[in-house]
């Protein structure tokens, strides 16, 4: 065998050709042979080639696709088109409005509605023609004043002036004395509110943030192992549980089969269903879900009150008087759309023990329709603001809090000791939260203990909701303004609750949304003499929309619709914070939030599963089962006789006229910011008006 270095050495010869004609003639001719590295090369440049080929290809591939795309959105935009074209002419040719009679039906008033939106429509062209006209006779505008090249015709007696110049120096001397300086004053007050508020809202955020980063949550004293054992110092009191529920026969099921499923001593809960309906159908189901699952072992009672006074309130007050509530030391209510999770009791009623001053625990909300539609999208940004940072931030550094009116649990002692369940407002959950607050009693929020609800889906019901919800605290504020002062709790949390808790947020918040942006904007575009900055018209609201939009991260892409729908909302929000104020007759209007019953899939499987456990003979008899049946369908009947309508709201319409009305006449002073923002807003209002924006009925 070879040494290694000859093979070596062999590796390195070069090759050679001899050609030999004769012995004395021969020629040598040496082979060039390619290198590793021209082997290298060529495989880069074959390499290359391919790979140009390739990209190419891909490129050709990926330029195909995104021009089926654009076809597809081209598409889809003329197919949406034609729908809300189509939808826009249903809702207007219907004549449904959000007027209504005494019994609730909606009237059709198609005559006076068309009256008022032609009469809108004329008085908004004549307007802007009006303007326009000054525009084209020289009277030039620029932002954010008005230049009057012919100033001198306001001032010069000899001069010429012609009729129309005679006119619209009249009209701006007008402008000038009478109404620039009042408007002026009011815009800028509502500047600084807005600034106010926007200052409190950022020092929310903050506190979230800083509870957030040093993970600060409230710790039970209790360990789960303990409750979970439910041996030897495991913490179980005596819970009463109360699902207040009125007509709501889409959701009853899923409640009682939720609260049914708690993990609690059988001996030591007592469940009550507070039934309030009217309708006897809805009586009869919801009896017979509390007969099957009583007779399953359950310990559950059906309560149905015969005289019906103070809604949700009085239905509370009613069961708190029961004799045998006396032996219960808790008591945690859930409205009839809200699914707790089997824990729920084990995480929130722990934090009690060896707690003396706490006197309510209150959960989070998740929901289980937050993707159903845009409208429903848009709560869900709100209330996750609400919940993560305004309720969590003011229960972990003030212990106080308005209460939600369910998923909570109360010491029964702090409910007593405040006075009991009130009706005197439609906000009974926010009046024990503050009469609790002034005798002292804590409150605690767990924004990791949540409980499954409905949103609603329909423009009406949210409208409604909204209604009852922005009223109530201004009752609430006249009623309980002396207690408050007259309180002996500090005056630190008398100002917390005077100037920020009802002031700034339930009165100076609807406001200013609806005066500046709906009233005060507009008119600065007629009248420029009185200015508004694009600071507040852009960068501020758009700052807010991003903090309020940061603990819902996913929900990024709709911040411009949540900026727009909000100031939308702020005409209902404006008109209930009126109505409350000042006692007017809407201010005590109850109207139960409709549901659609809708269900996680866990909860449909743990309710089916509970009910193959019910004994097949118990539950309603043959005969009843057949009326039952027969009521249903007449029920049906009824509802498709009255097949529910999307209604056309006018507030919302005549404000979309006024808007889009003043973006035009913006243009003439190319005001760019100004003219987008009224624009938006202005389509923003009449989607909303036509009740483009949440559920659609077919």
């Amino acid at each position: 065998m070879a040494p290694n270095w000859l093979m070596k050495k062999a590796h390195r010869v070069t090759p050679v050709v001899v050609k030999m004609e004769n012995p004395n003639n021969w020629s040598m001719v040496e082979l060039k042979v390619p290198s590793k590295e021209d082997f290298l090369n060529d495989a880069v440049l074959s390499n290359k080639r391919r790979a140009h080929n390739k990209n190419a290809r891909q490129l050709t591939w990926v330029l195909l696709l995104k021009a089926h795309r654009a076809a597809g959105c081209i598409t889809s935009i003329a197919s949406t088109t034609f729908s809300l074209t189509y939808a826009v002419r249903r809702r207007v040719t219907s004549g449904r409005t959000d007027t209504e009679n005494d019994t609730g039906i909606p009237v059709r008033t198609s005559t006076r509605f068309y009256t008022c939106i032609k009469a809108c429509l004329l008085l908004s062209i004549l307007l802007l023609a009006f303007e326009i006209a000054a525009y084209y006779k020289g009277w030039q505008f620029g932002p954010p004043d008005l230049h009057l090249q012919y100033l001198y015709t306001l001032t010069n007696p000899f001069a010429f002036k012609g009729f129309f110049d005679s006119i619209y120096s009249k009209w701006v001397l007008i402008r000038v004395e009478f109404l620039a300086p009042p408007l002026q004053i009011l815009a800028n007050s509502c500047v600084y509110m807005f600034l106010v508020q926007s200052l409190d809202r950022f020092v929310l955020c903050l506190g979230c943030f800083l509870i957030r980063v040093m993970k600060m949550k409230p710790v039970a004293k209790q360990t789960l192992t303990d409750l979970e054992s439910g041996e030897g110092d495991g913490f179980f009191p005596m819970v009463l549980v109360q699902i207040p529920m009125c007509n709501e026969k889409e959701v009853y099921q899923q409640s009682i089969g939720a609260v049914c499923n708690l993990n609690w001593p059988k001996s030591k809960i007592l469940i009550q269903v507070l039934d309030d309906s009217d309708d006897p159908t809805a009586q009869l189901l919801i009896k017979d879900e509390v007969h099957k699952w009583k007779r399953d072992g359950a310990n559950i009672v059906y309560r149905h009150r015969v005289i019906r006074d103070g809604y949700k309130a009085g239905n509370l007050k009613s069961a708190m008087n029961c004799s045998y509530a006396r032996d219960y030391e808790f008591v945690a209510i859930f409205d009839a759309d809200f699914q707790p999770s089997p824990d729920f009791l084990t995480r929130t009623v722990s934090h009690f023990k060896d707690n003396e001053e706490l006197g309510l625990v209150q959960a989070r909300w998740s929901f289980v329709n937050k993707d159903e539609n845009l409208l429903t999208r848009l709560q869900y940004i709100n209330l996750t603001f609400h919940f993560e940072v305004e309720q969590q931030v003011n229960g972990f550094f003030l212990n106080f809090f308005g209460f939600n009116g369910t998923a909570g649990v109360w010491r029964i002692k702090a409910l007593e000791d405040s006075g009991g369940w009130l009706e005197r407002t439609t906000v009974e959950d926010m009046d024990i939260a503050v009469r609790a607050h002034l005798h002292g009693w804590k409150m605690i929020f767990l924004n990791d203990v949540q409980c499954q609800c409905e949103l609603p889906e329909s423009y009406e019901a949210y409208r409604k909701q909204q209604h009852r919800w922005h009223s109530g605290p201004m009752q609430l504020f006249r009623l309980c303004l002396p207690d408050i002062i007259k309180s002996k709790i500090s005056i630190w949390k008398k100002t917390n609750l005077i100037f920020l808790f009802f002031l700034l947020r339930k009165l100076i918040l609807p406001f200013y949304s609806f005066t500046l942006f709906c009233i005060v904007l507009p008119m600065t575009m007629f009248i420029p003499e009185a200015t508004l900055p694009s600071l507040i018209i852009c960068y501020v609201p758009v700052t807010m929309s991003f903090l309020n939009i940061l603990p819902a991260p996913k929900s990024f892409p709709f911040i411009v619709p949540y900026l727009l729908f909000e100031n939308t909302m702020s005409v209902t929000k404006f008109n209930a914070m009126i109505s409350g104020l000042f006692q007017l007759g809407s201010a005590y209007e109850w109207v139960v939030t409709k549901k659609s019953g809708r269900s996680s899939e866990g909860d449909l499987i743990s309710l089916i599963e509970k009910d193959r456990k019910v004994n097949p003979r118990g539950g309603i008899s043959e005969p009843d089962l057949e009326e039952l049946q027969k009521k249903m369908k007449e029920e049906e009947m009824k509802a498709y006789r009255k097949r529910k309508h999307n209604r056309v709201y006018t507030k919302e319409l005549m404000l979309a006229f006024l808007l889009l009305t003043a973006a035009a006449r913006s243009l003439l002073a190319a005001q760019g910011i100004h003219f987008y923002f009224l624009l938006f807003q202005g389509i923003a209002f009449f989607l909303v008006g036509l009740d483009l924006i949440g559920e659609q009925v077919e």
